[in-house]
């Protein structure tokens, strides 16, 4: 699997709402008229203002949502450190991971020995998550049946129960899906952390296609939104990739 990033929603007009929010802090005219007066050229030196000043807090006004498909609880780990966003993600609890997808990484996925020792990992993995499942449900529907409940309701109640527990021997591999929320000054901080080199590759790509979903619909909000090093220098120091010139080039900055 490998990931796969679609923007569901957004604030209508985000520009346009940022550069009200913002044109209202410096306007004693009503918010009627504020709106009515923003045209797409003066929305667009609102927005640019606001970047070269670094006043960020009108952007929070916009949002996006994003569903985020073909993805490891690895990532989930990384993802939900960043805690101004909403997030609704697929249960192990509730879904019975039948045949469970995974993530392949690209350093193993190179090297045929390696595939060969990750892929049966994932084998022998369902395969105890499958047995152990069958055995919790075998004792808890017994259980639930001599507290007097019907056989066919005990089973399926049973069948959930199991799901709880047997789902910690699912590895850090196993795919998830889940839908994500971020204001745009959030989506900021992500894009600067995440689309650096340093971050692990799985996160670098989401957010990647999170930022290329962005500038479609958004392309003076998020013009300069990328990795710190755009447009300044490196802030990782001694830690850093030494690829500045390479980064500014994937992102189209000279």
């Amino acid at each position: 699997m490998t990931p796969k990033v679609t923007l569901l929603s957004h604030t209508p007009q985000p520009e346009k709402l940022v550069a009200a929010a913002a044109r209202m802090c410096y306007s004693a005219a009503s918010a009627d008229t504020i709106w009515e007066g923003l045209d797409e050229e003066k929305t667009q030196n609102f927005i640019d203002m606001l970047a070269e000043i670094g006043h960020e807090s009108p952007v929070e006004h916009a949002s996006f949502t994003f569903a985020i498909e073909g993805v490891s609880r690895s990532l989930l780990a990384q993802i939900t450190r960043h805690r101004i966003a909403s997030f609704s993600v697929q249960s192990q609890r509730y879904v019975r991971e039948k045949a469970f997808e995974y993530v392949l990484p690209p350093s193993i996925a190179e090297d045929p020995h390696c595939r060969e020792i990750f892929e049966k990992a994932m084998a022998e993995d369902q395969r105890l998550y499958d047995e152990l499942a069958a055995a919790l449900t075998d004792r808890q529907a017994a259980r639930l049946e001599e507290q007097g409940m019907a056989p066919e309701e005990a089973r399926k109640t049973a069948r959930k129960m199991a799901n709880e527990d047997a789902r910690f021997v699912l590895p850090n591999a196993c795919c998830t899906k889940m839908m994500m929320t971020m204001d745009t000054r959030s989506l900021y901080n992500f894009f600067r952390l995440r689309c650096c080199n340093r971050a692990q590759w799985e996160i670098r790509e989401v957010a990647r296609q999170m930022l290329e979903e962005c500038r479609k619909v958004a392309p003076h909000l998020f013009q300069k939104a990328g990795p710190a090093c755009l447009y300044g220098p490196c802030p990782e120091g001694k830690m850093s990739c030494g690829k500045m010139a390479e980064v500014r080039q994937l992102y189209g900055v000279k």
